[in-house]
């Protein structure tokens, strides 16, 4: 992050035992920005991540994938608040790689890498605080983005 990052969303992610998983996504998909490449998703674990309680899994060099879909705010008057534009990418599950971390780490997610985790099998929960940043000095944030700053509660700068 440069000269200017500022948070975009969070906190919290939960893994119940139980729940479903969480389907393959670029967190640009709906965090998205001009250029692409000024997200980062922080993920740490509050808990064991593990195989058995639905870790992280990757797709190496995802990175410099296309954003092929978006999730953008619906027009008003819409039943639903968002809706989806472009086609979902065909993910090759086979491509992806568990990557189990231990309680206290600190897991950095590039915006455009793809991602998921497998449903929790185990009786334990896999608790996690999550949030974004971006880099704002020479990026627009998608005016289209379902998040969106206001004067009352504008994106706070991690620094100045």
């Amino acid at each position: 992050m440069g000269s200017r990052a500022q948070a975009k969303w969070g906190p919290g992610s939960s893994c119940p035992a139980g729940p479903a998983a969480v389907t393959p996504h670029q967190d640009a998909t709906f965090l998205y920005t001009e250029p692409l490449g000024r997200v980062l998703g922080v993920w740490i674990a509050l808990e064991d991540a593990t195989l058995e309680n639905g870790c992280l899994w990757f797709i190496p060099g995802s990175h410099t994938s296309e954003v092929t879909r978006r999730m953008v705010r619906a027009p008003a008057g819409s039943v639903t608040g968002t809706r989806f534009l472009g086609s979902e990418p065909d993910w090759d599950d086979n491509l992806f790689v568990p990557t189990p971390v231990q309680r206290g780490a600190l897991v950095l997610i590039h915006g455009q890498v793809a991602h998921k985790s497998e449903k929790n099998l185990s009786d334990r929960s896999r608790q996690a605080y999550t949030f974004h940043l971006m880099e704002s000095a020479g990026t627009t944030w998608s005016p289209e983005n379902w998040l969106q700053p206001t004067a009352e509660l504008p994106f706070p700068p991690l620094y100045t």
